[in-house]
């Protein structure tokens, strides 16, 4: 496995500079956020289409250090009728088939849940009651996601896209490897799950079984921790509305590399991650509210150098 990071952690500071603060600390790939919920601090994708020169120059400056764009990420809810993203994921795909780039980075996405509503709904609770939630639903799936998708595959492909990787984030149709494989079932294997821990530890699941589960669909794999936090999560449980913000009133927080689980945790996480097949980039998405980015960076990535499987 290599050590990429998701670039919006560092996007304060300009493209070539946070290249080279990444190549002093040991990180030789990038994962480029194109659109989608991040405003994209260093690719500015419709200039970037426009211009072959300026294409050729973002590449000159990875290659002059030995560094890769390691995949595109336009996370975001491309199912949202209110949003732009599924604009930004097709151009993404299309900066993808310039730069060559395999893989792309996003979520799955989440309608409204009938035709007349015009806010997503994620539909958790059981569709037993009320029970026109199981109507939803599969309006959700079978009516939005699952042609939205077919078709989306079929783009890649044009595009000589490999890969997309989903990350099991809430509020997304795709959040653990149950709905990952629902999807990939209808619409083939060039879905798969963007595997990041943090997610699933907060929902209550293991990552490490869920590695298992996953075998050959994972097809890129976030370093990102959450920490549970002791008290809290007894009184109240782990639904969580405030504010990401707010880190001392909430019942878990994203943490830095290594502040919630172990580094033995992590060492486990990793070897089944790469025994069940995955022997690729490993990208650190730094959301540590707890301490400052440039602590957050540092540790996390000395964090992910001592656990990743090489």
């Amino acid at each position: 496995m290599k050590l990429s990071f998701c670039t919006d952690s560092l996007g304060h500071l300009p493209f070539e500079q946070m290249l080279d603060k990444l190549l002093e600390l040991g990180v030789y790939g990038v994962e480029m956020t194109t659109g989608g919920w991040s405003g994209a601090p260093h690719l500015r994708t419709d200039e970037l289409l426009a211009s072959k020169a300026k294409r050729q120059q973002v590449l000159q400056a990875l290659e002059s250090r030995g560094m890769q764009i390691a995949a595109l990420n336009v996370s975001g809810n491309p199912l949202d009728p209110g949003q732009r993203h599924k604009s930004d994921t097709d151009k993404a795909l299309q900066l993808a088939g310039e730069f060559g780039v395999k893989k792309i980075v996003m979520m799955s996405g989440l309608p409204p849940a009938s035709p007349n509503d015009t806010i997503p709904n994620w539909i958790t609770y059981t569709v037993s009651w009320p029970p026109t939630l199981k109507n939803c639903l599969d309006y959700q799936w079978n009516e939005v996601a699952i042609p939205y998708w077919l078709g989306l595959v079929a783009r890649a492909k044009e595009c000589g896209v490999e890969k997309f990787a989903l990350e099991n984030f809430s509020s997304m149709l795709v959040w653990n490897p149950e709905t990952l494989f629902r999807l990939r079932d209808a619409v083939g294997p060039t879905v798969g799950l963007n595997l990041d821990p943090s997610h699933l530890l907060w929902m209550g699941a293991d990552p490490i079984a869920a590695a298992r589960a996953l075998g050959p669909a994972i097809h890129h794999v976030h370093g990102k921790d959450v920490r549970l936090e002791r008290g809290l999560v007894a009184i109240n449980g782990l639904l969580e509305t405030k504010p990401v913000e707010d880190v001392a009133n909430r019942a878990w927080n994203y943490v830095a590399v290594g502040c919630g689980q172990d580094l033995q945790w992590w060492k486990e996480f990793f070897s089944v991650v790469r025994m069940m097949g995955y022997n690729d980039w490993v990208s650190l998405e730094m959301e540590d509210l707890t301490m400052s980015v440039e602590a957050g960076v540092t540790s996390s990535i000395a964090a992910l150098q001592q656990t990743i499987s090489q």
